[in-house]
């Protein structure tokens, strides 16, 4: 069977199945499987797979109209120009996060203090503090989760993009702060040091965050891909989706330099109600920055 045939067949099969943007999933799958950049297949129309390619892509594509996610299958996706390893331990890297890392990226570059030093909150597979360490180089940081095997993937890909040695994984609790462990032992200029932070107990320049926060009753509701594969405790922000937020707003200045900022991601309707939680403990809202669809997307934020 040749590429062209794969595509029309694939793309025909997993439409029936309501796959969104089917064509282009299949080309992605066959970019993977034969190891080819996704626009030289147009080059390749003819060639024929071999019996191992059709039975890869087969099973790919069996697994795909199960509404299994891409990123899942592939075992990796594409990150602020980087490859991030995938699997259920964690939520799929998305293209909003890119621009939530990119700006962050942007305010670590103007610092003078050198190295800067962030916290990622909700880790996950580590994208966000690995594009920072790859965009910053004299950046250094903590990233924290609560699940030990999205801590698990996150130091994987830290090592695959050569960035372990500036970024800390920590375990967290529920609640975030309490048990980080940060205090008179903990620095983030040289993970694993017990040099005493400063005498004003502020730890970071930049708290980065992209937290759980789907409100729970609409979980159901979400595409198949994400609310029976991606974990859950990735997507819940509780009744209102903004548990995780309140948590920060309430804690995170004790974690900032005087000049530190907390940019965080939200979902669609949030931001009204963000800036309002966010005001009331006491920060300045300096910005709500809107996605690729011009949507509200992304906070800054900064301590009275």
């Amino acid at each position: 069977m040749t590429v062209l045939e794969v595509i029309q067949r694939s793309t025909e099969f997993l439409a029936q199945k309501n796959v969104e943007s089917p064509r282009l999933q299949i080309e992605l799958i066959l970019s993977h499987v034969l190891k080819m950049p996704r626009l030289k297949l147009y080059l390749n129309f003819q060639r024929e797979l071999s019996d191992v390619e059709l039975a890869t892509c087969r099973e790919f594509v069996k697994r795909r109209s199960a509404r299994e996610p891409l990123q899942y299958i592939l075992g990796t996706w594409q990150f602020c120009g980087l490859e991030i390893k995938c699997s259920p331990a964690a939520l799929i890297p998305r293209p909003e996060t890119e621009l939530l890392a990119e700006r962050a990226a942007q305010f670590l570059s103007t610092l003078n203090a050198q190295p800067s030093t962030f916290l990622d909150i909700g880790t996950g597979t580590g994208c966000i503090a690995i594009a920072l360490a790859n965009k910053v180089e004299s950046t250094r940081g903590v990233a924290v989760d609560v699940s030990n095997e999205a801590l698990a993937l996150a130091k994987e890909n830290a090592a695959r993009h050569n960035v372990s040695e500036r970024i800390e994984f920590r375990q967290c609790a529920p609640g975030i702060f309490p048990g980080l462990g940060f205090g008179e032992t903990s620095t983030p200029h040289a993970p694993h040091s017990s040099t005493r932070q400063d005498a004003e107990g502020t730890l970071f320049d930049l708290i980065v965050s992209n937290p759980p926060y789907i409100p729970s009753l609409e979980i159901a509701d979400l595409q198949p891909e994400v609310r029976e594969h991606e974990p859950r405790l990735a997507l819940d922000g509780g009744a209102d989706g903004l548990d995780v937020f309140r948590t920060i707003a309430r804690d995170a200045k004790a974690l900032l330099k005087p000049h530190g900022k907390f940019m965080g991601e939200f979902s669609d309707g949030q931001a009204p109600a963000l800036k309002s939680l966010f005001e009331s403990e006491k920060w300045i809202v300096d910005e709500i920055i809107d996605d690729y669809s011009a949507r509200p997307r992304i906070l800054i934020a900064r301590p009275q």
